[in-house]
């Protein structure tokens, strides 16, 4: 009987905590994938709270710049959208999808009685929660809740692009799955040492019973070569950033078109926390997130895919009006999204600059609660009953 010591356990731990997130995700490539006009949910959380007044900016508001004295973005560089409106220059890629009508723009969305803290207003958004409730599954896990019964593998609806899994991706039935790197695993997988030690039983030093890891190694090993073979994890028609949000689109890009059936993928990017320096902070965060979803667009458009995908991104909240004495921001409230297809109904700019004339003390008032657009993309995007998800009725917006 071979006899693995804890070291040589432990040694095996990171493959082991990946593959228990990880075969079934494998087998799923041998279900049928996404039929043909089925729709696909891209989340990017902006995370560490963006500051939405200079990523949408109000150019022609003398108020910007008077509570922003160095830290507003000069006219002469503001990407323009509108005849009140652009976007910071590193996102200047995305005019071009707003001239193509692939941009839709909210302002001012929230929540009644925001929280400032990251933990908690993440919290919220990440659970579709009230501001006085606290909720322990999110607002994806239950979507996998209501859609999954009777899926042969329920957790593949729902891939988060990381190394841990967000609170969104979390119900009370089913969660989505965590994979940073396929790739990796595959190689990971294909070691020598690990398919030797398959061989033969093994216990720890306490005799600790461990089936259940050559159970899940077993399995990671017969689907790794089927998803290096067949799932195109090499795809590379796309020319993507070498950052890791361009890793991840990209991606997220090959699981897409491998014709998984998976139905929401989730992104991060950041942190955009600006207390001190924000412009360079920002400036470098947008070039990415601007790279990264021009390379992600052109790709799923040369394969007639765009039109299926809506990306759609969030922060857990804006920055306070007023600049602080650190050439940054604090944390204020209501924020700016982005939703970017091939298939929006609506486009551009959909609503108002927010008011910059009535504050609440000094932070922006929620326009649009982002409860609504989760509301309208369950409904409407993924055909979900979006009310027992959310728990309550939201109105529809019209972007789709």
């Amino acid at each position: 009987m071979l006899i693995l010591h804890r070291r040589e356990f432990l040694k095996i731990g990171s493959l082991a905590t990946a593959a228990m997130l990880v075969p079934r995700f494998l087998k799923a490539f041998e279900q049928p994938g996404l039929s043909e006009g089925q729709k696909v949910l891209v989340i990017i959380q902006l995370s560490g709270g963006n500051d939405g007044l200079n990523t949408v900016i109000p150019y022609r508001n003398d108020m910007y710049y008077e509570s922003r004295p160095q830290l507003a973005i000069p006219k002469s560089q503001v990407v323009g959208l509108t005849d009140e409106q652009g976007l910071h220059p590193a996102l200047e890629g995305l005019k071009e999808l707003y001239e193509n009508g692939e941009l839709a723009i909210l302002n001012s969305v929230g929540y009644p009685n925001p929280d400032r803290s990251h933990f908690r207003s993440m919290d919220i958004w990440q659970t579709a929660s009230d501001s006085q409730q606290v909720l322990t599954t999110g607002w994806v896990g239950r979507y996998l809740d209501a859609q999954c019964s009777g899926c042969p593998h329920p957790s593949v609806q729902a891939i988060e692009v990381d190394d841990t899994l967000s609170k969104a991706m979390k119900g009370a039935q089913y969660t989505g799955l965590a994979v940073h790197d396929p790739a990796q695993l595959h190689r990971a997988s294909d070691d020598p040492f690990f398919r030797e030690i398959l061989k033969k039983p093994v216990v720890d030093d306490d005799h600790l019973q461990v089936d259940y890891l050559y159970k899940v190694m077993a399995e990671t090993l017969s689907s790794a070569d089927y998803l290096y073979d067949q799932a195109g994890l090499y795809h590379e028609d796309g020319q993507y950033p070498d950052t890791q949000i361009g890793k991840d689109m990209k991606t997220v890009a090959s699981l897409i078109l491998a014709g998984l059936p998976t139905r929401v993928y989730y992104l991060s990017l950041g942190s955009f926390d600006t207390h001190v320096n924000q412009q360079p902070q920002q400036q470098r965060l947008f070039k990415q997130l601007n790279d990264a979803i021009l390379a992600f667009r052109n790709d799923l458009k040369k394969h007639n895919r765009f039109q299926d995908v809506i990306i759609m991104t969030f922060s857990e909240f804006g920055r306070r009006v007023s600049q602080n004495a650190s050439a940054g921001t604090d944390h204020g409230t209501a924020n700016c999204m982005f939703l970017i297809s091939g298939g929006l109904k609506r486009q551009g700019v959909l609503n108002a600059p927010p008011d910059l004339q009535n504050l609440d003390q000094g932070d922006l008032r929620y326009e649009i609660d982002f409860k609504q657009v989760y509301a309208t993309i369950l409904h409407k995007w993924l055909e979900a009953n979006d009310q027992l998800i959310l728990g309550k009725n939201y109105p529809y917006l019209d972007f789709i």
